[in-house]
């Protein structure tokens, strides 16, 4: 296609973002493959081309076939978790759809194959533990006691915020100054894009003032006063001398630091806490506080209105239990 880029390197973008040759971009190329590449967030693409890479890995090679995919499925489906298998079933269909391939994914034999496959070998998906409001006040108890230092403030600020703004760990470490809204009320966080955003539309959360012990708004303005950061990233890192520094903290570093906190205060379950306790922890403790499905999805920020039911559930399981209703009523009758 002379200068022209042809339609499947450019949708080649969408699942690898592989990019053109600096000498072939021209500026109407270049838009499109911008605009293909922002369809698909970084972490999909990612997870795809790291799909792609253990397929070829295997022997596999792009374009495919249904008869190589029931091969690689077979020979993975010890090794691999189904999940995983679904997701290497889903960049090798994208990447033959967005070539306009026909997609050997949809094969009824390659379905059938992978049915089986999660039947006979799938496992309950590992949730991260949901942190209740009592595993909340022992790690924010055990920063207090700490010596002052700046380090401790925003770690506080940190674990606080994560907690009652129900926030992911991408989302915290992005926030900047210029997202942070004061009010006579308390604070709200504006979230230029989030994983329920992608269109970047926006999205804003309060925290209410509160008690000084527990306030995350207070605790988000004193790490912000004693680090003199008034511009850039909100949560940085600080170094070993207490030292903070002017990049933006690493997205693992808040998992590192709930596991730490974790071990800390004695918890059982260490291995099994990660960023996302803060929001099946928020969910969870509003519901078995009876706060409503509305406020739980809008302070999470949920699209989906099963998984916020999921977390109501889980929060109200022994509450809202017909057993314990029964056992009530049988004590009752051996008085």
């Amino acid at each position: 296609m002379d200068k022209e880029q042809s339609p499947a390197r450019l949708r080649d973008t969408l699942v690898t973002g592989s990019t053109i040759g600096a000498q072939e971009k021209l500026p109407r190329e270049k838009k499109v493959q911008d605009y293909l590449r922002a369809s698909t967030s970084d972490n999909t693409r990612k997870a795809y081309r790291s799909a792609i890479r253990q397929f070829e890995k295997w022997g596999g090679r792009l374009p495919t076939n249904n008869q190589v995919l029931v091969r690689y499925l077979l020979n993975r489906a010890e090794v691999l978790n189904s999940r995983t298998l679904d997701l290497h079933l889903t960049a090798i269909g994208q990447w033959h759809q967005y070539q306009g391939m026909s997609n050997p994914v949809t094969d009824p034999l390659v379905q059938k194959t992978m049915q089986g496959i999660r039947r006979t070998h799938g496992k309950p998906k590992q949730k991260a533990k949901a942190l209740s409001m009592q595993h909340l006040a022992a790690m924010a108890g055990h920063l207090r006691s700490q010596v002052a230092s700046k380090k401790k403030a925003r770690d506080l600020a940190l674990l606080l915020t994560g907690f009652f703004g129900a926030f992911r760990r991408s989302e915290l470490v992005a926030i900047q100054v210029s997202d942070l809204i004061w009010e006579e009320e308390g604070l709200i966080i504006r979230l230029p894009k989030s994983k329920t955003d992608q269109s970047g539309e926006g999205i804003l959360r309060a925290l209410p003032y509160g008690d000084a012990q527990v306030c995350p708004a207070s605790a988000l303005k004193h790490w912000l006063k004693i680090a003199a950061i008034t511009e850039g990233p909100v949560f940085r890192a600080v170094n070993r001398w207490d030292t903070v520094q002017p990049q933006q903290l690493n997205a693992t570093a808040i998992n590192d630091l709930l596991k730490k906190l974790g071990l800390a205060c004695g918890f059982d379950f260490v291995d099994q806490i990660s960023s996302h306790s803060f929001r099946r922890g928020l969910s969870t403790a509003a519901a078995r506080e009876k706060v409503s499905f509305e406020l739980i999805k809008k302070q999470g920020g949920w699209k989906s209105d099963a998984v916020v039911w999921g977390y109501i559930e889980e929060g109200q399981q022994f509450s809202d239990n017909a057993s314990s209703i029964l056992m009530k009523k049988m004590a009752e009758l051996l008085r």
